[in-house]
């Protein structure tokens, strides 16, 4: 109890971005003070924790053993004062909040042009941080706070995350149409010999095609891996590589003579698009709302 009486909910603020940022300018500019201001604070929090907090490391400054211990409970703890402070409704014409969603490029690419435009005609107050991150790296984000929302595919659910679908995605083939025989498609064993491009954040990160590949004890040879969709046609044009990809992804190949999609010559396994978000956020009012949101522009895509 003495602990608590020396600690205010602004300190509690303040540490919860320091940890977040691990960057005491940046955290400063977030809580719109000072950066002498944001120092004491932390001095203060050093103080009343009985740890340095956060440490400087190869240059740049990390979280400690506490602090790392430290950063799941509070993000629940404010999360849960801020859903008991707020009030029910939600105006988003007059809402002013930071936003953050981690998504794939292609998540990028199907929901947030719709979405930026919704939001600037309906809730011009409302901001969005994007940042790129792999599925595990999602699912982990939500857990520790780091995101509000992650679009995509996540590996298996913890207990105290949510989803909801928002649409069903199969797969096509992608290849330059003069490479292709008359009837613009591949035998499996033709579409084997050819060399292949994938786009993965990283190479070794599994992915549906593969998997449906293994089933049939099978394997293709990756020429090219490359972290973005915006090069593709180029890419694929001229070349004998074939692109396996989310269909939605090829609704421009369509209008590019040089290019040309067909069905993959075996069964690939369709997959659930969904969005993600922590337990901690589920009552929220402006959540709720940006769900509600891309829920609806989602489907209209």
């Amino acid at each position: 109890m003495n602990n608590l009486a020396r600690i205010d909910l602004n300190l509690l603020v303040t540490l919860h971005v320091l940890l977040s940022e691990k960057h005491i300018s940046r955290a400063a500019v977030r809580l719109h003070r000072s950066q002498p201001a944001v120092s004491h604070a932390l001095a203060r929090l050093r103080e009343i924790f009985g740890d340095p907090l956060l440490v400087r490391r190869a240059g740049r400054l990390a979280l400690t053993a506490r602090a790392n211990e430290l950063v799941e409970p509070l993000n629940d703890v404010l999360g849960r004062l801020g859903a008991l402070i707020e009030p029910p409704a939600f105006d988003p014409s007059a809402a002013t909040r930071v936003f953050r969603i981690a998504m794939s490029d292609y998540g990028a690419r199907i929901v947030l042009p719709a979405l930026v435009k919704t939001l600037r005609a309906d809730a011009p107050g409302i901001e969005l941080i994007v940042s790129q991150a792999t599925r595990e790296a999602m699912r982990m984000q939500l857990m520790d706070g780091e995101v509000d929302l992650a679009l995509g595919v996540l590996p298996a659910m913890q207990r105290d995350l949510h989803a909801q679908p928002l649409f069903i995605e199969s797969f096509a083939c992608v290849a330059d149409a003069s490479r292709l025989p008359r009837r613009g498609e591949l035998a499996l064993d033709a579409w084997l010999a050819r060399p292949h491009a994938l786009v993965a954040m990283r190479d070794g990160m599994d992915n549906e095609v593969d998997r449906a590949l293994a089933r049939l004890r099978r394997e293709r040879r990756i020429a090219v891996i490359l972290p973005f969709w915006g090069v593709a046609n180029d890419l694929i044009a001229g070349t004998d590589l074939v692109l396996t990809v989310a269909r939605r992804n090829l609704d421009r190949v369509r209008d590019d003579a040089r290019l040309r999609m067909f069905e993959p010559p075996f069964p690939i396994d369709a997959f659930e698009f969904a969005q993600h978000w922590h337990e901690r956020r589920h009552g929220d009012a402006a959540h709720i709302w940006l769900r509600q949101t891309i829920a609806r522009v989602a489907s209209v895509g």
